[in-house]
C-alpha cells in the first residue's frame, strides 16, 4: 500500500513538474514570438536560403549575371534619407546592397538589426565612384569619408520585389 501511495505521489509531482516546464517554455516562446510585416509583393519565408548560402551563390556569379533567389539575414544599415536601400550581411564580412523594385516601397529607418527575408534578383555589379559617393552621403558620412572614395567597387547587389520584416509581437 505504501508503494502505491508513493507511486501516486511521484506521478503527481512528475506531472506538475512537466506542466510547469511546458508553461515556462510556452511563456518563453510567446515572448520571442515574431510576426512579419510585408513590403512589396506578398512572399513567404518558406524556401529562403541562409545568408551563408547566399554568399556562396554571389561568389559563383560573374559581373552582370543575375539569379532569382529568396534569402534570410539581418539588416546592417538602412538609408536614413528615405529607407530606399539597406545593407545586409552575408558571411565572412561581406555584405549585399539591397534596393527595392521600382522604388515601390522602403524600409523603416529603425529596422537596423531586424531579421528580414528578401525575395528578388541577386547580381554582381561594379558600382561607380559617383554612385558610391552618393550612397555615402545618404548614409550620413562626412565629407572627408566621401572624398576617400576614389575607386569603383564590385558589389553584391540585390533588387528586392518582396520583403518580410520580422517584428516581435510585443512591439506592435
Amino acid at each position: 500500500m505504501k508503494k502505491i501511495v508513493l507511486l501516486v505521489v511521484l506521478l503527481v509531482l512528475f506531472s506538475t513538474a512537466c506542466k510547469t516546464e511546458k508553461k515556462e517554455a510556452a511563456s518563453k516562446e510567446e515572448k520571442q514570438a515574431v510576426e512579419f510585416v510585408s513590403f512589396g509583393e506578398k512572399i513567404s519565408n518558406e524556401g529562403a536560403v541562409s545568408n551563408e548560402e547566399m554568399a556562396r551563390k554571389f561568389e559563383s556569379l560573374a559581373v552582370g549575371d543575375t539569379i532569382n533567389v529568396k534569402f534570410s539575414t539581418k539588416i546592417d544599415e538602412v538609408c536614413q534619407k528615405k529607407g530606399c536601400w539597406i545593407k545586409v550581411p552575408l558571411s565572412e564580412g561581406k555584405q549585399s546592397f539591397v534596393k527595392f523594385k521600382d522604388y515601390a516601397f522602403f524600409m523603416p529607418f529603425n529596422s537596423t538589426g531586424s531579421e528580414v527575408v528578401l525575395n528578388g534578383k541577386a547580381f554582381k555589379n561594379e558600382t561607380s565612384v559617383k554612385e558610391l559617393q552618393h550612397y555615402a552621403k545618404d548614409a550620413g558620412k562626412s565629407e572627408e569619408e566621401i572624398a576617400k572614395i576614389t575607386e569603383p567597387k564590385v558589389t553584391y547587389s540585390f533588387l528586392a520585389d518582396g520583403v518580410l520584416l520580422e517584428t516581435k509581437a510585443d512591439e506592435k
